[in-house]
């Protein structure tokens, strides 16, 4: 079986809706990012922390293998407080369950085969709950820069098939439950539910037919929100053509635009902005590696004047009289930093008596969004 499944749980949501991008996007480079990196290593204490909780392993085992883990480059210090969300989450759950059924099954760290539905499809689930004819499956997610919700996640449900197979024959499941951890963003926590009943009709209507054509690289391609992390993006005629098409726009009063008119832009522009975007930078990556795009050359962009050895620098003027305060500047760091060198309890502890957060700047969004409506003082006076 291979390392990396084609069909991964993880990117579900793109080849379930566009079958033969998952083959397609075999034919470019597969670049871990730096947030992947970090990810990854939350993940590993949060393992951690639960085999602890859970008497999996002894204190020097935990504090020897954390060690190894803070000294990693990506390590921060507030990443403990945030891995410990997930885990008090975990353990939340974990009362819950033995609470109603006291042999309940816990597993971490748990391999999940649902090939029967998606070929060569497998995963792991950071952590499994079986107990009271109820499974639930909780996931690590560390990043903040795209919210996940579980509510109809792909990803979980197959997951949850896997679970299923797994334990099927040990324990009568009847519901599946599967939680989503996003410690880092406000409200990061979301759980959906559903019969086992359900999972599995979803499974062989939707999901395998789709899932065969995916593995043949066959069926229509679908451009949409799930291209983001598609390998293939920069290059994907259908997304290219739905972005074109997109930019189509045609007004009723050739002079100005219209209210009704603005607000169709601004529902496209975010797509056609990256979508461009991703364009350029692959032309980017492909010119400098020495591919030729008629009309277009690389150039040196600008730069910024730097010091080559700031000490030598501040030790020469110094010598040469010149006062400390004029050659040096002191500022204070922003508390996002200070979270990440400190860890963000401690931070709250020191210094939670002299942080305030100002009301933020008018942004537009769509109405889907759940923030409240703007209202600013001046709003509120007029």
């Amino acid at each position: 079986m291979a390392k990396h499944a084609i069909l991964s749980a993880s990117s579900a949501s793109r080849w379930l809706t566009c079958p033969p991008s998952a083959r397609l996007e075999q034919n470019y480079e597969n670049k871990s990012s730096e947030f992947a990196a970090e990810g990854t290593l939350a993940h590993e204490l949060g393992e951690l922390k639960l085999k602890l909780a859970l008497g999996e392993i002894t204190t020097r085992k935990f504090n020897s293998e954390f060690k190894k883990i803070e000294s990693q480059e990506l390590f921060t210090k507030d990443m403990p407080d945030y891995v410990d969300i997930y885990a008090d989450t975990c353990m939340e759950k974990i009362s819950e369950a033995k609470a109603k059924t006291p042999d309940a099954l816990f597993k971490i760290e748990q391999r999940l085969d649902f090939s029967q539905w998606v070929p060569e499809g497998f995963g792991t689930g950071d952590f499994v709950i079986i107990a009271d004819g109820t499974m639930e499956i909780v996931d690590l997610k560390y990043g903040k820069g795209v919210p996940v919700s579980a509510i109809g996640n792909k990803q979980m449900r197959l997951y949850a098939l896997g679970a299923i197979t797994e334990f099927e024959f040990l324990y009568d499941i009847e519901n599946v439950k599967m939680t989503i951890v996003q410690p880092r963003l406000p409200d990061g926590i979301s759980t959906d539910e559903m019969s086992v009943e359900e999972l599995l009709k979803w499974a062989e209507e939707f999901v395998k037919p789709r899932a065969e054509l995916a593995f043949k690289g066959e069926g229509e391609f679908c451009a949409g929100d799930h291209c983001g992390f598609c390998r293939a993006k920069a290059v994907c005629k259908a997304r290219a053509d739905k972005n074109l098409e997109l930019a189509k726009l045609e007004f009723a009063d050739p002079n100005i635009l219209s209210e009704d008119d603005i607000s169709d832009i601004l529902g496209k522009a975010d797509e056609l902005i990256k979508w461009a975007k991703d364009v350029q930078d692959y032309a980017l990556e492909q010119a400098i590696t020495g591919t030729e795009f008629k009309g277009w050359k690389i150039v040196e962009g600008r730069s910024n004047r730097k010091w080559t050895d700031e000490s030598k620098v501040g030790e020469i003027l110094l010598d040469q009289g010149f006062q400390e305060n004029i050659i040096y500047t002191k500022k204070l760091t922003g508390i996002s930093n200070m979270e990440t060198a400190l860890g963000k309890k401690e931070v709250q502890r020191l210094l939670g008596d002299y942080i305030e957060k100002p009301q933020g700047k008018p942004v537009l969004v769509h109405e889907s969004d759940k923030r409240q409506v703007f209202n600013s003082a001046a709003a509120d006076f007029q």
